[in-house]
């Protein structure tokens, strides 16, 4: 069974200043939908807006078309990473993987580069690692979606084409929301890609759409 995750007519204002003026984006499990914009254009915003932990003058955050709140407090619907690191940086990798309930053997075949870490803590690890493991919590964390803020950040080019190959196996298992600057990289993985600009949503599939976009310039 597919499912939905639709955010319709998302509208959000701070103080005289429009952030988002009329947003609707959709994601279905068994796709990856990426999220594109400049900075400031509210990208991080939409997400909490969506999680329900930031609020908006108007929204409907509809999953399979019912009205669903607080879906912070859902984690069988939608799991988030953020920006920022949210694993603490005393526990070991060990602990972190028995916390979730995950394999540590799964992870070391996924990441090879984890198969002697698993008794260092957190705060051993580098920047790359520490947000490798981060990302492979949450997607491997059952949920029907995950929202991915900034997923490539701290990462190393092998990395990132790990982690790439890595979502692209996991989409079957859920559906993914993923915004990031590196555009290149969310278009080569993403189903369906939308572009924040001026508060409103717009269809960008392609380079070319984001060049006629204003979001990109090719250089011909």
């Amino acid at each position: 069974m597919i499912h939905t995750l639709e955010a319709d007519g998302i509208q959000l204002d701070f103080g005289i200043r429009h952030i988002l003026t009329d947003v609707y984006l959709k994601c279905e499990t068994g796709k990856i939908t990426g999220l594109l914009g400049r900075n400031g254009q509210g990208k991080t915003c939409l997400m909490n807006i969506i999680l329900g932990t930031l609020n908006s003058s108007i929204n409907s955050i509809r999953f399979d078309g019912n009205i669903t709140r607080k879906i912070n407090k859902r984690p069988d619907l939608l799991l988030y990473l953020p920006q920022f690191n949210f694993i603490p940086k005393e526990l070991t990798v060990k602990t972190v993987l028995e916390d979730f309930g995950l394999s540590a053997d799964d992870l070391n075949r996924r990441f090879p580069e984890f198969e002697s870490r698993h008794e260092l803590k957190v705060k051993q690890l580098s920047g790359g690692q520490w947000r490798t493991l981060e990302l492979y919590v949450v997607v491997k964390t059952p949920s029907l979606f995950a929202m991915l803020d900034e997923p490539f950040t701290h990462l190393n080019p092998i990395q990132i084409e790990n982690i790439k190959q890595f979502l692209l196996e996991e989409k079957a298992n859920k559906g993914f929301l993923i915004t990031d600057h590196m555009y290149t990289h969310l278009l080569d993985i993403s189903d369906n890609v939308y572009l924040l600009k001026d508060g409103r949503t717009h269809v960008a599939n392609s380079v070319d759409d984001l060049e006629e976009l204003g979001y990109i310039r090719l250089g011909y």
